[in-house]
C-alpha cells in the first residue's frame, strides 16, 4: 500500500479543488510513493500527534487542520509548528490535511455533526457556483448510449438527488478528413455526412479529465468534436454549512440538554432562547459567524456552531438562537468520519485513532 493509494481515496472523498482560497490542503509532508505502515486519524497533527504515529509505527497522519496553514520562513524549532514539521520529515511521517475540502461536502464535517443530532432532510446552507461544466459532444446515433454510459460512470449527470442526466437532440454532422486521417465513416477527402445526436451532460470540475477520457475511450472517431461550457449553476452538494430537520419539534432547553450531552459538552455560549420550539438546525463546523445571515435567511431556529465574537451575538436580533459550542467539539467527529472511509476503502490496513486529545482550549469549573 503506497501513500499515494490512500491520497487518492481522500480526494475521492472531498476534492483538493473545493478548498477555500486561504486554505492548504493536501499531502505536506512526505512522499506519494512510499510505503505506507499505518494511518493515524486525527483532528490536529500536533508534535504529541507525530510522537504516537512514531510509536505506533504509522507513517502517516491525516489531520483535518493543515499544520503549515501559512508560509514557512524559517525551520529553527521555535514555535510548534516547525517542532510538529522536523519531527515529522526526521522520522519520514507524512502529514495529509483535509480542510475545508472537506467542510464543504454534503458529507463531510456538517454531515458528522447532523449525524448526532438525528437530523433529515438535510441540505448545503450556502451553495457554492462556479463549480459546474456542461458538455457539449456529437456522436452517431447507434454509440449514443455507449458514450453516454461511459461519461456517467466516472460520475457526470449528477444533479441533486439525481443521477444519469442528460439532454439529446438530432442533427446531421458533416466532415471531410485528409490524407493523414482514419475516418471511422466515410473516405478520405471526401466529405461525409453523418446523422448524429448533440448530447449534453453537466459535471463538476474536478471531474473535466475523467470526463474527457472517458468520451475519446467510447467515441468511435478519430477527432471527436466536443465543447466544455461554464454554468453559473449552484452546485448543491458543495458548499458551506448544512441545514437539516428534526424530526419532531422540541423546546429550546431540552434541545441545548440533547446537544450538551451528545457532544460531551461542558459549557454551550448561546443567545435567548425564543418563544418557539427548535425544528431547522443550520450547522458550520468550527467558525461560521459568516454563514449566520445564510441562517437566519433560510428560517433556522438555532444556529450551531464556534468561534463567535461578542458582537455577532447581537446579529442573532431574535430571529434565531446562536449555539457556539467550541471549535474543536464542533469538529471532534471528522475523525470518525476519516476512518469509517479509509476502513471501507482499506478493510485489512491499520487505520488508527488518536489517542490525543488536541483541544488547546480548557475549561475551569
Amino acid at each position: 500500500m503506497k501513500i499515494k493509494d490512500i491520497v487518492v481515496c481522500l480526494e475521492t472523498l472531498a476534492s483538493p479543488s473545493l478548498q477555500e482560497s486561504y486554505d492548504n490542503v493536501g499531502l505536506l509532508t512526505g512522499n506519494n510513493n512510499w510505503e505506507c505502515s499505518g494511518i493515524i486519524c486525527t483532528l490536529d497533527a500536533t508534535e504529541e500527534v507525530i510522537a504516537e504515529a512514531i510509536a505506533k509505527g504509522c507513517n502517516l497522519v491525516v489531520a483535518h487542520h493543515p499544520i503549515i496553514f501559512g508560509g514557512l520562513k524559517k525551520m529553527n524549532g521555535n514555535n510548534y509548528v516547525e517542532r510538529t514539521i522536523i519531527a515529522a520529515i526526521k522520522n519520514d511521517i507524512a502529514i495529509y490535511a483535509i480542510h475545508t475540502n472537506l467542510d464543504n461536502v454534503l458529507h463531510g464535517v456538517n454531515n458528522k455533526i447532523a449525524d448526532r443530532l438525528g437530523l433529515i432532510n438535510r441540505n448545503i446552507l450556502q451553495p457554492k457556483s462556479g463549480l459546474l461544466s456542461k458538455l457539449h459532444f456529437y456522436v452517431t446515433l447507434d454509440y449514443a448510449a455507449k458514450v453516454r454510459d461511459a461519461i456517467f460512470s466516472v460520475g457526470a449527470g449528477e444533479i441533486g438527488n439525481y443521477s444519469e442526466n442528460s439532454f439529446s437532440t438530432a442533427g446531421v454532422g458533416t466532415f471531410k478528413g485528409n490524407s493523414l486521417s482514419q475516418p471511422f465513416i466515410g473516405k478520405q477527402g471526401e466529405r461525409a455526412t453523418v446523422e448524429e445526436q448533440k448530447i449534453e451532460i453537466i459535471f463538476p470540475n474536478w471531474l473535466q479529465n475523467k470526463v474527457i477520457n472517458a468520451l475519446k475511450a467510447a467515441h468511435p472517431y478519430e477527432e471527436v468534436a466536443y465543447e466544455i461550457v461554464p454554468t453559473a449553476n449552484k452546485l448543491q452538494t458543495v458548499g458551506s454549512g448544512l441545514t437539516g430537520l428534526l424530526p419532531e419539534p422540541i423546546d429550546a432547553v431540552h434541545f441545548l440538554h440533547m446537544l450538551k450531552n451528545s457532544f460531551d459538552l461542558q459549557v454551550v455560549r448561546h443567545t435567548n432562547l425564543l418563544d418557539k420550539p427548535i425544528q431547522k438546525v443550520a450547522i458550520c463546523g468550527g467558525a461560521g459567524s459568516f454563514l449566520l445571515p445564510k441562517a437566519i435567511q433560510t428560517g433556522a431556529d438555532i444556529f450551531i456552531t464556534a468561534d463567535m465574537k461578542y458582537h455577532e451575538f447581537f446579529d442573532a436580533d431574535n430571529q434565531l438562537v446562536i449555539a457556539d459550542i467550541g471549535h474543536w467539539e464542533s469538529e471532534q467527529f471528522t475523525v470518525e468520519l476519516l476512518m469509517e472511509v479509509l476502513q471501507q476503502n482499506f478493510p485489512t490496513f491499520a487505520v488508527l485513532k488518536s489517542g490525543v486529545k488536541t483541544n488547546p482550549v480548557r475549561y475551569f469549573l
